[in-house]
């Protein structure tokens, strides 16, 4: 009897468990269909900073290098050390004198007696041109007693012969004058030389500086042809010698501001005063001069990395993250009455999270925040505003990112890695609606 019962019991409950199955079959399409909801943003004007990221060392704008014009003499003091700042003129170090100060005192005596000899060559002069008067005195009163008949033949070329003699006797002496202020000259320069040797015995600074290099020792011989006793960085200028990717080359321009990030100084700022002259082949770099602003702590061989600002200016932006990589270019997604539209653009320039839009896109319009792969065009969705309409893009990290150049497009290295964002970013989200 009680089989029978639970026969019965189990045939009436087995069209209630089949009218179950079929009404949980036809559910599940329509979840299928329930709309999502995504966060959205309108596209706005905001200000983009194109940078060119360069790196490189600090160096002198200008180095002195400080030779002894002596070789072969003894380093007797160094009065310089490196860090001392120094004005033109300053003495650095002193070498010994004692050998110069004797060739000065040689060279001062020749002088004297140089100076005696053009006297006494003058003094010839003097004699022979009295002589020469009077000979020719002898002659024209020879000349007419030879006309009265009273002087010989002979006796009148004697006479002819005395005068001929004391003219070439004025001649030579005045010749040795001449020799002798050239010998007073000669000895004139070389007390000049031996005074200018003194004065080299003092190694001085050719420019205002700061001493950045010491290689001076006591004792040590001073070598003009050897390494510089002093290495000074002049005025105290330093500059920054920073390496650029070639492809980055054509956004430059003199003048442009930058700014370093010294290690223990922070940010730094200068401008730039020489574009590169050429490209290296190996590293395809080239290298620009960049005059820093005086900066206190700037010193010669700290390494600095950082950015040329090269354009500033407004334009259409979106968050970083609403821009998808496809492989013909970028993507938004906008949202118009809630339904999807995957619309391509030209994207440019990154900047403090977000993505300027050159083409494609107009001020206004609303797309998806974080796009995504998962959406699809013709999608309707519930569009949920941003508080502040302009989402977070979790990308702040990358707000100094490269921008565009030439027609504002990024250069490769940034748009991989601005692609590489919003993939990781869109496979998140994707993960997310899909739990």
């Amino acid at each position: 009897m009680l089989r029978i019962f639970l026969a019965l019991l189990l045939s009436a409950a087995t069209p209630a468990i089949a009218d179950d199955a079929e009404q949980g079959e036809s559910a599940a399409p329509g979840s299928v269909q329930a709309r999502q909801s995504a966060t959205v943003v309108d596209a706005r004007i905001a200000p983009v900073e194109i940078r060119v990221p360069v790196s490189g060392s600090l160096v002198p704008r200008q180095e002195a290098l400080v030779y002894p014009q002596l070789s072969g003499y003894e380093v007797t003091e160094v009065l310089a050390e490196i860090g001392d700042e120094v004005s033109r003129g300053d003495v650095l170090a002193r070498l010994s004198d004692l050998t110069v100060r004797a060739q000065l005192a040689q060279a001062e005596a020749e002088a004297e007696r140089a100076e005696a000899g053009v006297g006494q060559a003058r003094s010839q002069i003097d004699s022979a041109e009295a002589t020469a008067a009077q000979a020719e005195a002898s002659l024209a009163r020879t000349q007419r007693l030879q006309r009265g008949g009273t002087a010989t033949q002979a006796a009148l070329d004697d006479a002819v012969a005395g005068e001929a003699a004391a003219r070439a006797a004025v001649a030579s002496a005045r010749d040795g004058l001449a020799l002798a202020i050239a010998t007073q000259a000669t000895a004139a320069a070389a007390v000049e030389i031996a005074r200018l040797n003194l004065q080299r015995t003092e190694i001085r600074a050719p420019v205002d500086g700061i001493v950045t290099g010491r290689n001076a020792r006591i004792g040590a011989l001073g070598n003009a042809a050897g390494e510089p006793m002093f290495e000074i960085v002049a005025a105290g200028e330093i500059e920054w010698e920073a390496e650029v990717i070639e492809t980055a080359l054509g956004a430059l321009s003199l003048g442009d501001p930058a700014i370093a990030s010294v290690a223990g100084l922070g940010a730094v700022e200068g401008e730039v005063r020489l574009l590169p002259a050429t490209v290296d082949q190996a590293t395809r770099l080239g290298r620009l001069r960049i005059a820093m602003d005086a900066t206190e702590g700037l010193k010669p061989g700290l390494f600095a990395s950082g950015w040329v600002i090269t354009d500033r200016h407004d334009g259409v932006t979106v968050p970083l993250t609403a821009v998808l990589a496809a492989t013909d270019g970028e993507i938004v997604q906008v949202v118009s009455d809630g339904v999807i539209e995957t619309r391509p653009v030209l994207a440019g320039a990154i900047w403090q999270g977000r993505r300027e839009i050159l083409r494609g896109l107009e001020e206004g319009e609303t797309v998806v925040a974080r796009a995504g792969a998962f959406f699809r065009d013709g999608d309707q969705i519930d569009a949920v505003r941003a508080a502040d309409n302009s989402a977070a893009s979790g990308a702040d990290t990358a707000e100094d990112v490269t921008g565009a150049a030439g027609e504002a497009q990024a250069p490769a290295a940034t748009e991989t890695a601005a692609n590489a964002t919003g993939a990781g970013e869109a496979e998140r989200a994707s993960g997310e609606v899909a739990r």
